[in-house]
């Protein structure tokens, strides 16, 4: 009832037996509280909570307008919703090093398993869009290295990103993971890679988890998981893949109704009021107070021919 009984210290040390565990972990990207618990009761490994889907919820492009509190406070209520460890994306740290530190200690109160900073300049952009610059390296490693000291539980991972590979390729996308690593990073995403050597280029270099990213209409393409694990990848998050299901099909909903005058027939596409009291577990809150649940659900609600 109201919220995941796992505690996020727990959640942590789960993060990183899973990272240690040699099976690569999906972690599909949660648009909303409730889609995180949609991704756990399909039974993946984790969830992510990414920067670009924060900015689009508030009708924003993802290039640095969202604050550290609008952001923590959205990635807290997705977090709780869950077992399951869940990553957020704190783009840049939301300023200078010190920033950094106290977004790392915001996003461990509200509950994260750990989160990623990156070395772009701000005002930063999409990581699969032309044009990006990147910090100087001691920048890049102050930023990890502030965040690695201002963790107070020592389970909280740190993740580097690293966009250096679309600016100066991947060599020197290999030389900054290394260097990253020695500043505190516990773990490597490197950012925009367009080839499986990519990434076995960088998984040789360190000796850390390294998480790939599987966005649609980016610079990679779409790799399994298969492989995915077998270039010897630990993490792979889909960031933005339901919210762009999601949208997709809002989208040729509205177009029906504006066409057909009706919604029905979209209907049969819909999810069903049976499975969204499953999903949010509406008769468990009876045990609570039988005033809340005390009805059945109307037999033709299960069906998807006549959702509601």
């Amino acid at each position: 009832m109201l919220y995941a009984k796992t505690t996020a210290a727990q959640k942590r040390i789960d993060l990183r037996a899973k990272l240690n565990s040699g099976k690569l972990q999906q972690f599909p990207g949660a648009f909303n509280p409730l889609s995180a618990k949609l991704i756990q009761d399909k039974g993946f490994d984790g969830v992510y909570i990414s920067g670009a889907v924060l900015s689009a919820d508030l009708g924003l492009p993802d290039i640095g307008l969202t604050t550290l509190t609008e952001v923590a406070t959205r990635a807290k209520q997705i977090a709780r919703m869950t077992d399951l460890p869940a990553i957020v994306d704190a783009d840049t740290g939301f300023g200078e090093p010190m920033n950094v530190a106290r977004s790392v200690q915001e996003f461990e109160d509200a509950g994260l398993a750990g989160l990623h900073i990156e070395d772009q300049i701000n005002p930063k952009r999409c990581g699969h869009l032309d044009g990006k610059a990147v910090v100087d390296l001691e920048t890049a490693l102050k930023r990890i290295r502030a965040a690695a000291d201002a963790r107070r539980d020592e389970n909280f991972l740190i993740m580097a990103r690293t966009d250096v590979a679309a600016v100066e390729g991947t060599p020197a996308a290999v030389n900054r993971a290394k260097a990253l690593v020695d500043a505190g990073a516990d773990a490597i995403f490197p950012e925009a890679m367009h080839t499986l050597a990519d990434f076995e280029a960088i998984r040789t270099a360190v000796d850390v988890p390294i998480l790939a990213n599987m966005t649609e209409f980016g610079k990679s393409e779409l790799f399994s998981a298969e492989q995915l694990a077998g270039a010897g990848i630990n993490m792979v998050i889909y960031p933005v893949t339901l919210l762009r299901s999601a949208m997709g099909e809002a989208e040729r909903t509205l177009d029906v109704i504006r066409s057909a005058g009706t919604q029905q027939p979209a209907v049969e596409r819909m999810q069903t009021r049976a499975r969204l009291y499953e999903l949010v577990d509406y008769e468990g809150y009876n045990h609570f107070d039988s005033a809340v649940f005390n009805f059945s659900v109307p037999q033709q609600f299960n069906s998807k021919e006549s959702n509601g």
